[in-house]
């Protein structure tokens, strides 16, 4: 099936390129000509594990390709699928231009039947401006369908999770809008939810914030175990192993990031506000988050009593590892608070350093963990990627200043590091 995707961000690409791997032809647009100059030179624009390989077959085999004319993608294909951007507004509404933009150039190139499938993360009703929207700027005699398929990828395992996903959600209103979603998805090994368009909608925000509610908790209840003694970690793989609840995002951290939870939290309150709902448990959770990188502060503080002068080694500045992407990362809101305080920061990570670079100018890149060490008052580590559990710890601490360490993830090992005389702080560990 020709199929054209219309934004090539982190969800937008790996869709067109995870399209074009199951056969399909597929034309990828973008406005931005230096993120599509970049593809066509063989690049990829951003860190996702797999991504290149995946977009340089589809290129190979000349079923990927790339423009920033959406007019290509709509004379092309016969499926559009939009994944523009839907930042967060002040007031927590998604902002939804770009998907009013998308649609309005979707409208006016439309000469035959289309099915246009809204992939972007959108808020219930979303669909009825879409629809309205090309009905009154497209021609009046041309068909088209619409579809909502919301999106599950996760950064840092994207790829993965296009090809095998726990289910696909689609929202659609005609037998024919179905039938096509069922072909395009034909290969995917995955169960099929059919639904009509605002449930559709209403999932991805729904499934998001119950994530971030089960995060909230197990960091609520890292702040109950600091209170009374227990061990967090053991608590929460103990409510874990109980079916019904399950492993998964039931971990205490310094609180969740990216560019999806806090922005979908934040939408989903502003619809219930909208209807008239006041969504109290979500409110919570949300204030959790923010009490949670407060928390980490003043553990920080504890480990090193004053702040003001010192240098703080920290690991880890993406919101999670195996991304480049540090929107909304907790790591880089502590950071801004340490530097806040007077605190001198000197950071590594394995591939958000240019990113993190770009916007904390004020703090220094360091190539490898040793190095960022070196000196240092404390060794913060506030992402987990899996080889921070692996350093050298007697070499860090021959080179700190203080023989502190912050696991702002509760996944060192702790025990190994008391036994070399580290001061080893966490959230809910004793």
């Amino acid at each position: 099936m020709k199929i054209g995707v219309i934004g090539a961000g982190h969800v937008g690409l790996v869709t067109a390129a995870g399209f074009a791997h199951l056969g399909h032809s597929v034309i990828a647009v973008d406005e931005d000509q230096t993120k599509i100059e970049t593809l066509l030179s063989g690049k990829t624009p951003f860190f996702e594990p797999g991504l290149a390989d995946l977009v340089c077959e589809g290129t190979e085999k000349k079923r990927l390709t790339f423009s920033t004319l959406i007019s290509d993608a709509v004379t092309f294909a016969e499926v559009l699928f939009i994944c523009v951007g839907t930042p967060q507004r002040e007031s927590g509404e998604p902002d939804l231009s770009a998907v009013e933009k998308v649609t309005s150039e979707i409208a006016r190139s439309l000469s035959d039947y289309r099915l246009i499938v809204e992939k972007s993360t959108v808020p219930v009703m979303t669909g009825e401006w879409v629809k309205y929207t090309l009905k009154v700027l497209s021609d009046k005699e041309v068909s088209f369908d619409l579809a909502a398929n919301p999106e599950f990828l996760r950064e840092g395992s994207a790829v993965y999770d296009f090809f095998h996903p726990d289910r696909i959600v689609v929202g659609v209103e005609t037998e024919r809008a179905r039938k096509i979603m069922e072909e395009i998805y034909h290969d995917i090994p995955a169960p099929i939810l059919f639904t009509d368009i605002k449930s559709a909608e209403l999932i991805k925000h729904a499934s998001n914030s119950f994530l971030a509610l089960k995060i909230s908790y197990a960091n609520a209840l890292s702040q109950l175990c600091e209170r009374v003694g227990a061990d967090v970690n053991l608590v929460v793989e103990g409510v874990g192993l109980d079916s019904r609840i399950g492993k998964a995002h039931l971990f205490p951290g310094i609180g969740y990031g990216g560019s999806c939870f806090p922005k979908d939290v934040a939408a989903f309150l502003h619809l219930a506000r909208s209807v008239g709902y006041d969504f109290k448990i979500l409110k919570a959770a949300a204030e959790t988050n923010e009490e949670q990188k407060r928390f980490s502060l003043e553990k920080i503080r504890k480990g090193v009593w004053n702040l003001k002068g010192k240098t703080m080694a920290v690991l880890g500045l993406a919101f999670k590892p195996d991304t480049d992407d540090i929107r909304e990362s907790p790591s880089v809101e502590i950071v801004k608070m340490l530097l806040a305080e007077g605190c001198f920061i000197r950071a590594y990570d394995p591939a958000a350093a240019q990113n993190a670079k770009d916007a904390l100018p004020e703090i220094t890149i360091c190539a490898d963990p040793y190095q960022a060490a070196k000196g240092a008052s404390a060794l913060l580590v506030l992402t987990d990627w899996p080889q921070f559990a692996k350093l050298d710890f007697e070499r860090i601490k021959d080179i700190l200043l203080m023989p502190v360490i912050f696991d702002g993830r509760n996944f060192l090992p702790k025990e190994h590091l008391r036994s070399l005389g580290f001061t080893y702080l966490a959230l809910g560990r004793t």
